[in-house]
């Protein structure tokens, strides 16, 4: 199950001027792995999400690279989310 790690204070637009906030999730895989995403939710229930964005070796550094994102990559996400 999908576990929330990070919210981060950035807001993002999109072309037609909706504000979406990012967070970083992230779900432990049957190996022993996390992966994680970023997702980005706007105030009216619009939701994007990325692929796939990392694969840690456990939460701990999950949660060390979502505290890492800066807002240039959360740019770079929010175009590449759907």
């Amino acid at each position: 199950m999908a576990e929330l790690i990070q919210t981060y204070s950035e807001t993002l637009r999109d072309a037609e001027g909706v504000e979406y906030t990012a967070h970083a999730y992230g779900e432990a895989r049957a190996d022993g792995n996390w992966e994680g995403w970023i997702e980005f939710h706007s105030a009216g229930g619009a939701a994007r999400r990325t692929n796939r964005e990392t694969t840690q070796p456990n939460q701990e550094a999950l949660r060390y690279w979502a505290s890492g994102i800066e807002p240039l990559y959360l740019d770079g996400a929010f175009a590449r989310a759907s």
